[in-house]
């Protein structure tokens, strides 16, 4: 991995570019005014990281955001990983998602986590969650995506992170 990426928790200041980004990205891009009609506004988004309940991890290269990957603290759902289609391939999904899932256990006490994805085996993101431990709950969530879970017991160790 590139000694100039920077790897850290989320500040509320992130949040316009990680809307921006949101509808940069090469599967499932949500434009910024779709993610407002959803509630999902940057002054929400700040908010919600200030208040420690939008625990976040992102990927810098030198002042550019490359990525980033949010969870609910009080549930332990994981919200969104996105990444610029020219960070892909790189590891940085990964490391943003297992920081991430770290950082929810360490924090929220999470021994279960859970987000919603595509059941469509062509997505991306189906074999990458898969790939990590995550295992279908039979579940959909409200957008119609299928809910998949990740226990402790089946965790990759933080040192997979940085793999």
């Amino acid at each position: 991995m590139p000694q100039d990426l920077l790897f850290r928790d989320a500040r509320p200041e992130d949040s316009a570019a990680c809307i921006q980004l949101r509808g940069l990205t090469r599967e499932n891009a949500i434009s910024e005014s779709r993610l407002a009609e959803l509630g999902i506004t940057v002054e929400r988004w700040s908010a919600g990281v200030a208040a420690g309940d939008l625990p976040g991890r992102v990927c810098l290269e030198g002042e550019r955001l490359l990525g980033y990957c949010f969870g609910d603290q009080a549930s332990g759902e994981v919200l969104v990983l996105a990444l610029r289609p020219e960070a892909e391939g790189r590891g940085l999904g990964r490391r943003l998602l297992l920081e991430l899932m770290q950082r929810l256990q360490r924090e929220g006490g999470h021994q279960r986590l859970f987000l919603g994805c595509s059941d469509d085996p062509g997505c991306r993101a189906h074999g990458f969650y898969r790939h990590l431990g995550w295992r279908p709950t039979g579940e959909r969530d409200a957008l119609g995506d299928e809910v998949l879970e990740w226990r402790s017991a089946e965790a990759p160790t933080p040192e997979d992170a940085h793999a």
